[in-house]
């Protein structure tokens, strides 16, 4: 996971490094595969998104990359396209040399250490867990003509009900938790101009992990199905794929 974070600590007057947790071990230990499982379903929705706006890039980095599975998933159905993943996690980058392929290079970096740009950057569940989402938002304009986001929509009527926000927080690093309508509104305060996007379902694609997902799984998709957009506002579950310029 991608992330440059660096605050002050209340409690005392050193540094307090917020994206820590992502460089000691910590994410690892509560995340064993680092969501590798879901990079099918989310190469996926990159895909359609690509498709539908008739985009075939050249090259495609990804901020963030993870264990490195939606670059190696994308390689594989896109194998004419230059590939580059950075992450600034150790252990993450670990999981990335797994897949190395002669399609995919993955770097132990920051985007912002690098000096190339790309046709396509694809910012796939990161921005939520950056301190200083907004300056890394805007920073991020000039590595890439295209870029597609990915982003977890924490905030529904459910998710205000049972607090399950600050389980996002603790159990995968959340800071900041977001609608459609404050994340489209984030990317255009940032300088960014959205040519398409739709909302993504997990529950269509990927298996429930906890019982409350498993409870929620049936009225969520019925909901879905009638209206993405309620689905997203009521029941929660929900994320939205942004392309942007």
């Amino acid at each position: 996971m991608q992330s440059e974070p660096v605050a002050a600590d209340p409690h005392g007057s050193q540094e307090f490094d917020l994206a820590r947790i992502y460089r000691d071990g910590r994410y690892l230990d509560g995340n064993q595969t680092w969501h590798a499982e879901d990079s099918p379903w989310k190469a996926n929705q990159i895909m359609r998104v690509l498709q539908r706006n008739g985009i075939t890039p050249a090259s495609v980095c990804e901020v963030g990359c993870g264990a490195g599975g939606i670059l190696h998933e994308l390689s594989t159905r896109m194998p004419d396209i230059r590939y580059t993943g950075y992450e600034t996690s150790p252990q993450a980058m670990a999981l990335c040399l797994a897949r190395h392929s002669q399609h995919v290079d993955y770097r132990c970096q920051s985007v912002f250490e690098s000096g190339d740009s790309y046709d396509c950057l694809l910012c796939i569940d990161v921005f939520e867990h950056v301190e200083d989402y907004m300056g890394f938002l805007r920073k991020l304009r000039t590595k890439a003509r295209f870029k597609i986001f990915h982003i977890p929509l924490d905030i529904s009527m459910l998710s205000v009900l049972h607090s399950s926000m600050m389980r996002a927080r603790s159990s995968v690093g959340h800071l900041h938790y977001f609608t459609r309508d404050t994340a489209l509104a984030t990317l255009a305060d940032c300088g960014y101009r959205v040519i398409d996007g739709f909302f993504t379902a997990p529950f269509h694609g990927l298996p429930a992990r906890t019982w409350k997902a498993r409870c929620a799984w049936l009225p969520r998709r019925a909901l879905f199905a009638l209206s993405p957009g309620l689905a997203a506002t009521v029941l929660g579950g929900c994320s939205y794929l942004a392309l942007a310029e």
